[in-house]
């Protein structure tokens, strides 16, 4: 039976929200407050979350043992399961990105514990946040989508794609751009002092979220600083997983979700789920509250038309379609 929702749909903080479905639940893994900032220490990481029908979660878990504490800020999980075994990405590093590198961590069910084996995804990369899994429903290759800095032209953080090894835990191929800053609502910062300069702009596109729509390939990106209010969600259009992506409507801002005056700031970092009935994509995302006290989930369908995707949000509520 279909369910009503009331956003957002968790209230604590949960940032970065991503929603995995593994049998009869569907399970959430967001950022937590000191685990972003490091501010306290811990032994275990990313909260989980589970529902049966994405409108009514509990608490169940902290994803992520921590050994020694040595890394004082973890972000952005994502979780994929592959022949029975669950693979957590995430980043770990500075409170304020400097250091942040991507990691995988192993375990035997969705809640974990997911335990690090200690090897960098992609060593030769100074910086790289908001891994994203994907398994092309085409030919059932893995791919991982992430974020990475670029010091040329719209100089900032962009994403990026390579191929997953079958161990999941190494890429297979040099990494290939995939979408990047074009426009100025995409800005982080001016006058940013960031890797041993500082830069007159430095723009950010990140936390990528990938899907499949009536044959072409949807890359679904947050742009400019995520703690303002012109932080947004966008997307770009690719033929095939690797890309390039582009985006039709950068020029106008972020064209699938904006925020909400008074209700939800900056929202981003969108999952993509479907619903119970197996049919409705839903979208999973953070925004802040007025007063920034917090970033919490939200939950809202996604709309197809011929201009691309739309987020019908930031909503107050709505219903979940059942199975």
């Amino acid at each position: 039976m279909p369910v009503n929702y009331t956003n957002p749909v968790w209230p604590d903080y949960f940032a970065d929200p991503f929603v995995l479905r593994w049998q009869r639940y569907y399970y959430a893994y967001g950022t937590g407050g000191p685990e972003a900032s490091g501010g306290t220490p811990r032994s275990r990481v990313f909260p989980v979350l589970r529902s049966r029908n994405l409108a009514d979660w509990e608490s169940v878990a902290c994803a992520l043992e921590v050994e020694g504490d040595h890394l004082p800020a973890f972000w952005a999980p994502e979780v994929a399961e592959r022949n029975g075994r669950f693979y957590l990405f995430f980043s770990a590093g500075g409170a304020e990105g400097a250091g942040q590198r991507l990691r995988v961590a192993t375990a035997d069910t969705p809640l974990g514990p997911f335990r690090d084996g200690g090897r960098l995804l992609l060593p030769d990369e100074p910086f790289s946040i908001d891994a994203s899994p994907f398994r092309d429903p085409v030919d059932g290759r893995w791919y991982l989508f992430f974020a990475k800095d670029f010091l040329d032209g719209r100089v900032g953080t962009g994403v990026a794609v390579a191929p997953l090894a079958d161990d999941m835990g190494s890429i297979t191929a040099t990494p290939r751009t995939a979408i990047r800053a074009t426009a100025d609502w995409q800005i982080y910062q001016r006058g940013r002092r960031w890797s041993g300069r500082v830069w007159d702009a430095w723009h950010t596109v990140e936390g990528p979220s990938v899907v499949v729509h009536e044959g072409r390939y949807y890359c679904f990106y947050s742009g400019g600083r995520w703690s303002s209010s012109g932080y947004g969600v966008g997307f770009g259009v690719a033929d095939n997983a690797m890309g390039p992506y582009v985006d039709p409507h950068a020029q106008d801002g972020p064209s699938v979700l904006r925020g909400r005056a008074g209700f939800a700031v900056g929202p981003g970092h969108n999952s993509v789920i479907l619903a119970p009935d197996g049919e409705t994509a839903f979208a999973v995302y953070h925004a802040w509250d007025p007063a920034r006290t917090a970033r919490r989930m939200f939950i809202d369908p996604i709309l197809w038309s011929a201009e691309g995707p739309r987020i019908v949000g930031p909503s107050r509520g709505g219903t979940v379609p059942g199975a």
